[in-house]
């Protein structure tokens, strides 16, 4: 596509995903890899959050999160799963849609083994989305984990990461008077080609 130029040349969007992303992580004050992350609930309500992205793969965008928690829940009974990155230094986004997948296996332990010692027993102490007394509960909870898992735990077994394997991806770019530019990027399957069109702003 000839009019797909600059900041959205390539054949590859996960390559041009992470080259947005390196720009943003020069030019953006807190958590470039920030995404809101889109799920819905049995009854089809959606929730949004904010979580960081750890991984761009060759196939697939990659987070971590307690998988008892409510987004945990509702990605596993639905399979599906939305996110945007909006960059304000950049003038930039992303927009993905596709289905999950867990990553609980090696990769998994190795990213948790790369996070700090403290958020390692976090993971052990807090039970996501569920009632918690009080902040001095939670803290009683981490001394006590602490007691229990020493300073190298293994990753809990309700702790891991999601696979988000997109069938749309959309990249936008801020224009002037509104006339934004937006490419989206569509394929059948996870193996399929992708099919690029031009979007009005």
């Amino acid at each position: 596509m000839t009019d797909r130029t600059d900041i959205f040349a390539g054949d590859d969007p996960f390559a041009l995903a992470q080259s947005w992303l390196q720009e943003a992580e020069a030019s953006e004050i807190n958590d470039p890899n920030a995404i809101a992350l889109a799920t819905v609930d049995a009854d089809g309500l959606p929730n949004v959050r904010m979580v960081l992205l750890k991984e761009i793969e060759a196939n697939a965008f990659v987070f971590y999160t307690n998988y008892e928690g409510t987004k945990g829940q509702e990605l596993a009974t639905s399979g599906k799963a939305a996110f945007v990155m909006h960059w304000k230094s950049l003038h930039r986004q992303i927009r993905v849609r596709g289905t999950v997948e867990k990553e609980d296996g090696p990769q998994a332990d190795a990213y948790y083994r790369s996070r700090s010692l403290k958020s390692r027993l976090g993971a052990w102490a807090s039970r996501q989305s569920t009632p918690l007394k009080s902040r001095a509960a939670l803290m009683a909870e981490v001394a006590k984990v602490t007691a229990q898992h020493g300073t190298n735990p293994d990753r809990p077994p309700y702790w891991g990461g999601f696979r988000i394997i997109p069938s749309e991806i959309e990249f936008w770019a801020d224009g002037n008077f509104r006339l934004h530019d937006r490419f989206r990027w569509t394929r059948l399957a996870p193996d399929a080609e992708w099919s690029i069109v031009r979007l009005s702003p």
